[in-house]
């Protein structure tokens, strides 16, 4: 089978998209499938038309920045149409996948009807409830009903439908798509990626100003969505409790200077530690400071809704964490067995899970074990990946040669 994939953005970009783009696509050769990966404008400045990262070749769209509302993303949409059915003259694939958001499946549909080929629609994630959190609209607004309208739309004119988690399922079940036109893709990790975590550097640990600190922490992205202000906000009880304690804030993004002005307004500045972005490859060096992760998403629609590859990746690498109750988190973690869940958006009840976590550290190995053995068995990518078989046949075998 060939398929050609339509994605927002890629490697060598890091993110979680990108993570699990790359994980499905090696999963999908391991089956025997050709697969052919084209990205949108919003991939931004690329090394020429095709770039070849980690083995896999990514065919790019040349589309100039528009940043005019609506006249912007059709030119967008277009620019991502012509090069499909460049590819698809190309290529020859037997089936068009379309991931989100909703910008590279509208694309897709239209040279999918035009020349009979079957197309797919994978949810990642809802592209309005996206921009409620980047602060662009808000929930109920003209922009937001429209953007999902047009989901819908697109929705219900593919061929079969996937998402990566129960409560997106739900959503888009809700909204008029049988139940068995949708398939759940969960994330999930390959645990030969990561190595188990390790002793940290105690001259890395010095060079922070951590030597001698008990340190909770976190990595990844600083999105409002992330609650990392709910983080800082439970601080001060918690050195109450621990006066050794600091975090550490691996990363950086849209709310990096509000969280350092927030942590210097609370008088906490002295007792966290922002490191700003990091090398990929020095990532586990950051983690092996850390005794325990910190996840703690604030409850809005787009974490209700959707899984994210962190708890699962800590798992992986036996971390003990403690994250928020959102419904995200509870697809993933079960509670008390692989990581410990506190009430979202209260920062008391962060402060008490964390000092509770503290104090029971002769509990954590058999929570390392569990997560390890989780991801292991559960939520690796050769079961999630299988999903497609199926759906994939019959979106094939319903169109006429």
């Amino acid at each position: 089978m060939r398929i050609l994939h339509i994605l927002d953005h890629s490697l060598p970009l890091h993110s979680g998209y990108t993570f699990r783009t790359a994980a499905i696509l090696r999963e999908q050769r391991a089956l025997g499938w050709e697969t052919f990966h084209l990205t949108s404008p919003k991939h931004g400045k690329a090394n020429g038309m095709m770039e070849t990262v980690d083995g896999l070749d990514f065919h790019r769209t040349d589309c100039a920045p528009d940043d005019r509302p609506v006249i912007g993303l059709l030119r967008q949409m277009r620019a991502t149409e012509r090069r499909i059915a460049e590819l698809v003259d190309r290529v020859r694939p037997d089936l068009l996948h379309a991931h989100s958001p909703v910008l590279n499946a509208v694309p897709a549909i239209r040279v999918a009807r035009r020349l009979g080929i079957p197309v797919v629609y994978e949810v990642r994630a809802f592209w309005e409830d996206a921009a409620v959190d980047h602060g662009t609209t808000r929930e109920g607004s003209l922009r937001y009903r429209l953007t999902r309208g047009l989901e819908t739309w697109a929705l219900k004119r593919v061929d079969h439908v996937f998402t990566i988690c129960e409560g997106l399922r739900r959503d888009i079940a809700a909204r008029g798509i049988a139940h068995e036109r949708i398939t759940v893709i969960p994330n999930a990790v390959d645990v030969e990626n990561f190595q188990l975590s390790g002793e940290a550097d105690a001259a890395h640990k010095a060079r922070l100003g951590l030597d001698g600190a008990t340190v909770i922490g976190f990595i990844g992205s600083f999105y409002a969505y992330e609650g990392l202000d709910l983080l800082l906000d439970a601080v001060p009880a918690m050195l109450r409790e621990r006066p050794d304690l600091r975090v550490l804030l691996v990363g950086g993004g849209p709310q990096q200077d509000r969280l350092r002005g927030q942590a210097q307004r609370l008088g906490i500045a002295d007792k966290v530690v922002f490191t700003g972005r990091v090398p990929h490859a020095e990532v586990s060096r950051y983690y092996d400071l850390i005794d325990l992760l910190v996840y703690p998403r604030h409850s809005m629609r787009l974490t209700e809704l959707v899984t994210p590859l962190k708890p699962l990746e800590a798992m992986a690498q036996g971390r003990i964490f403690v994250a928020s109750d959102v419904g995200g988190h509870r697809e993933l973690i079960r509670d008390g067995e692989t990581g410990r869940l506190f009430a979202a958006g209260n920062a008391q009840a962060l402060a008490e899970t964390v000092c509770e976590m503290l104090d029971r550290r002769h509990h954590w190995p058999e929570l390392r074990a569990a997560g390890r053995e989780h991801v292991e068995r559960v939520r690796n990518w050769r079961n999630s990946v299988a999903n497609y078989r199926g759906p994939y046949a019959r979106a094939v075998g319903a169109r006429p040669e």
